[in-house]
């Protein structure tokens, strides 16, 4: 392994720039996929994903995790060995568990739609269930690469999943519209995710077999594969119920939100356009810079392992304060940033496909829905360092008790007609906060990390601050603020958006190093040789 791959900040920029590549080409599907299939077919669309996005946290989120660890404990002990054993025990449990969980899918698809409001969405469950086991299976793959600290394979399967989507899941969509109206546009858009998954999967087995296997040490104890798989289970069973919580809230969302608008006297086919605006377009823009948080939780879990096995406390309260100020750096200017232009972006994505009402009600809801964007980053960093640490307990608990409090929150703003779907986002808040203290607490308490406010909260704080009021200066000044938003055309709507993030993005570049919010370590480290 190279020096970039065991670096924190190396993993972090593998998969966070492919993660942001991703997302933003997962925005800009959306688009024309919103388009050709329009609102209604977008409303179906989310919410099968929502169940589906439960069965694959079930599924995939905790094992892979629970490898990459045990993969890199192993490594850091001299017994890789162990580690390919892992790999292959955690392989056959996920090959078998994706099986299971997709012929459930298949078999619940009618149960599920029925309860949802949409029964006609039943066959939109069927296109989709064969990319649990594609995607099961391939989180074997991954786990076993991340442990290793080679995040590449990882970061291609993801754009090949993307790619893909663009590729195929598009096509099928305008075909299916074009035939049946929008359930079957939605059907043809899952069946050509299922396509892009199976193909990412095939990527990732052909990447694996090139990847020549360390020999076993002379003195190296195989473990059992039952011994392994019992551990695997043991590690995965806390991680998976933690990363099942924030699926589940948008489970929770597909069948509430439009229940509880209809319920205050909304009709039906309106609570089911602001349910598609803020799944399809709201919390798709959130994703995006969320893709960095994500990568950090990942690259977080084998560092913090890594030091533990090597019982260097010094290194393990490094890492964690490293990714803690990263959070901290990523997600203050993003939230604000995505807060001040919400308006502008939405109207450049859909501005001529939607009506102005529907666009500038999410422009309204991503205005205040941006400010989760800091929060998640925060919790997805300390749940990084907490399952590294082995206290994966910790997240599963705090995001339980957030989701418990965002559902009481549904009840009671959403079913009020003067708040409505503007509900959705406060309980997001609310919930995220909840997570967010005690994992703090709890990160620093189990590494030894201290809590700098400096770092993690004032300085890229006052840098995003600097950035926010450039930002709102040039929009407002130079564009006309909201007057902006009347124009017409792709070219005019872009303006606004691009003079507005280059700015933005020079004043905290600038003022983030000025300020030391950003330092000379966390940059990957062929920009420090250079510098040097």
């Amino acid at each position: 392994m190279t020096e970039k791959q065991r670096s924190l900040i190396g993993g972090i920029s593998v998969l966070g720039i492919t993660g942001l590549i991703c997302k933003v080409v997962g925005v800009l599907y959306r688009i024309p996929l919103n388009n050709s299939i329009s609102l209604l077919g977008m409303n179906l669309y989310q919410k099968v994903f929502a169940p589906y996005n439960l069965l694959l946290a079930v599924t995939s989120a905790g094992i892979p995790v629970a490898i990459s660890r045990m993969v890199s404990h192993y490594i850091t002990l001299g017994e890789p060995g162990n580690a390919r054993k892992v790999f292959r025990t955690a392989l056959k449990l996920l090959s078998v568990l994706g099986i299971i969980v997709t012929v459930l899918l298949l078999l619940l698809a009618r149960p599920i739609a029925s309860a949802q409001g949409v029964p006609e969405g039943w066959f939109s469950y069927i296109c989709i269930a064969p990319s649990l086991f594609f995607v099961c299976a391939m989180s074997a793959y991954r786990g076993y690469m991340q442990g290793m600290r080679n995040m590449l394979p990882t970061a291609v399967s993801q754009l090949i999943e993307q790619v893909g989507k663009v590729a195929v899941a598009l096509p099928f969509a305008s075909v299916g519209f074009s035939r049946g109206g929008w359930i079957e546009g939605s059907a043809g858009a899952l069946l050509g995710t299922s396509l892009a998954e199976c193909v990412a999967m095939l990527y990732m087995i052909i990447r694996c077999r090139f990847i020549k296997p360390m020999p076993a040490a002379a003195d190296e104890k195989i473990a059992s594969g039952r011994s392994l798989a019992k551990r695997i289970v043991l590690i995965s069973i806390p991680i998976t119920l933690g990363a099942c919580i924030v699926p589940l809230a948008s489970v929770i969302d597909s069948f509430m939100l439009t229940r509880l608008m209809e319920n205050a006297g909304m009709l039906q086919e309106e609570s089911r356009i602001r349910y598609s605006m803020y799944s399809s377009m709201v919390i798709t823009m959130i994703n995006v810079p969320t893709a960095l948080a994500m990568a950090m939780s990942t690259n977080l879990v084998p560092s913090i392992a890594s030091g533990l096995a090597r019982k260097d406390k010094a290194y393990v309260a490094k890492e964690a304060g490293t990714g803690l100020r990263i959070a901290a750096v990523v997600g203050f200017p993003c939230s604000i940033g995505m807060s001040l232009l919400s308006k502008p972006i939405l109207f450049l994505c859909y501005g001529d496909s939607h009506p102005f009402d529907h666009v500038l009600l999410a422009g309204n809801l991503l205005e205040f829905s941006a400010m989760t964007i800091i929060l998640f980053t925060m919790v997805q960093a300390t749940s990084g360092i907490l399952q590294g640490a082995g206290r994966q307990k910790i997240p599963m608990f705090t995001l339980a008790a957030g989701m418990i409090i965002k559902v009481i929150l549904n009840l009671l703003l959403v079913s009020r007609p003067e708040i409505n779907i503007h509900g959705a986002p406060i309980s997001s808040l609310v919930c995220y906060t909840v997570s967010m203290v005690p994992n703090l607490y709890f990160s620093c308490k189990y590494t030894g990390c201290r809590f700098s406010v400096s770092d993690v909260i004032l300085r890229p704080l006052g840098a995003s601050a600097l950035m926010g009021a450039a930002v709102w200066a040039v929009y407002r000044f130079i564009f006309g603020g909201d007057r902006c938003l009347q124009v017409s055309g792709f070219a005019a709507r872009l303006l606004p958006v691009v003079v507005c993030m280059a700015v933005g993005i020079t004043v905290y570049l600038v003022s983030a190093v000025l300020l030391k919010a950003v330092r000379a370590e966390d940059l990957p480290a062929r920009f420090c040789r250079k510098a040097k």
